[in-house]
């Protein structure tokens, strides 16, 4: 059993549901340490962070992931318990395999090899890592992120374990996402009964028009690398359950993914300009969780290229698709930032897993990373 599977095996057991640690970056931090890693513990609330730096010196580079995972889901349905590492048919079976305890494993192995082979080596290199990134992200790499700032102590390379790939590991590196802005819309009206409309004013009813208009706007063209932007309902609610019963009060909960092509502010005003073009009394909630970021081809992306191209022998593709991720909360410092990790197909999932050889060859590729930016 190699190292990165066996460490693997061991995270997995812990139940680390968000925004749990449960032992995994005590863990982390016994390896770390053993091979020269200064370790800061940055519990913030409920929340355990922490910042593992090896040298003084830069250029500093970044491993960033979490050690929290989502929820297993009904247990009767896994094939084997979600906390019980199982291994069949070449597959590591458990909650949180790919996304992202096979990741966290991989780093810290490669790390313990590359220090060996080079313990002389130029800059510095560090670890971040949250147990609040399937959470609210208040808590987490945000925070410590802010931590390191206040002390002048600034990221140029990181790497976010995310499971990037799609069809074999290391086929697509995430070097950007989407922003994600959230909105809670309250459309006020006025309760009644069904057979007098007329005593009553019917939220459903007024947003309706406005809603269609939100649907068919083109926000943007998007850009070269990044796709136009998106919006989307996630949930309506409104009445009591009642067929007799006009609704009081409407409320909507929606969501833009949104491209470098357009700001936060932009799509807030546009927004609120429908709404008060269709006269509706409305209460609007705005909460922005990422602002869109993108890293440009450079010493990074040319090192994860070049490392995945001799370890796995496949050319990586460069993407900006998916969800957010705690990259957002990292490249606003002006580091270089990328996603890479295993392939993401049971993320999330009942019965999630990771091929127990891409454990290996992630790991592989994260030493070769640090070979071609740090080797002395």
């Amino acid at each position: 059993m190699s190292s990165t599977l066996e460490l693997a095996i061991d995270l997995i057991s812990r139940p680390s549901v968000t925004p749990e640690d449960a032992g995994c970056q005590e863990t982390m931090i016994a390896r770390l340490a053993a091979i020269g890693f200064n370790i800061e513990r940055l519990p913030f609330g409920e929340v355990q962070n922490f910042w593992a730096r090896r040298g003084t010196s830069g250029p500093l580079f970044a491993f960033a992931g979490h050690s929290d995972v989502v929820p297993a889901g009904p247990l009767e349905q896994w094939h084997s318990p979600p906390f019980e590492p199982t291994i069949r048919d070449g597959h590591l079976y458990g909650r949180g395999a790919a996304d992202m305890k096979g990741s966290l494993a991989a780093m810290v192995t490669a790390c313990e090899r590359f220090v060996a082979a080079h313990p002389v080596h130029h800059g510095s290199i560090a670890f971040l890592i949250t147990s609040d990134e399937e959470g609210p992200s208040v808590n987490g790499t945000v925070k410590v992120v802010e931590h390191l700032s206040a002390r002048g102590e600034r990221i140029d390379w990181a790497l976010v374990g995310e499971p990037t790939s799609t069809g074999q590991v290391g086929d697509v590196i995430k070097n950007g996402r989407r922003g994600s802005l959230s909105g809670t819309l309250t459309v006020h009206g006025v309760q009644g009964h069904v057979a007098y409309p007329h005593l009553a004013d019917n939220p459903v009813h007024r947003f309706a028009p406005a809603l269609a208009e939100l649907c068919a706007i083109r926000w943007d063209e998007g850009s070269t690398h990044f796709p136009p932007t998106t919006f989307q309902i996630s949930n309506v609610h409104a009445g009591t359950g009642a067929n007799n019963v006009i609704p009081g009060d409407l409320q909507v909960l929606f969501n833009f993914r949104y491209s470098t092509a357009v700001t936060y502010t932009q799509l807030r005003e546009r927004v609120e300009a429908v709404l008060n073009r269709h006269a509706l009394k409305y209460e609007l909630a705005w909460n922005l969780s990422g602002e869109p970021f993108l890293t440009r081809e450079g010493e990074l992306i040319d090192a994860a290229r070049a490392a995945i191209r001799e370890i796995a022998g496949i050319e990586a593709e460069l993407s900006t698709s998916g969800g957010t991720s705690d990259g957002r909360f990292i490249a606003p410092t002006g580091a270089q930032v990328v996603e890479l990790g295993p392939v993401n197909a049971t993320i999330h999932k009942l019965n999630e897993c990771i091929s127990v050889n891409d454990l290996d060859v992630l790991s592989d590729i994260y030493q070769r990373i640090l070979e071609k930016l740090l080797a002395a």
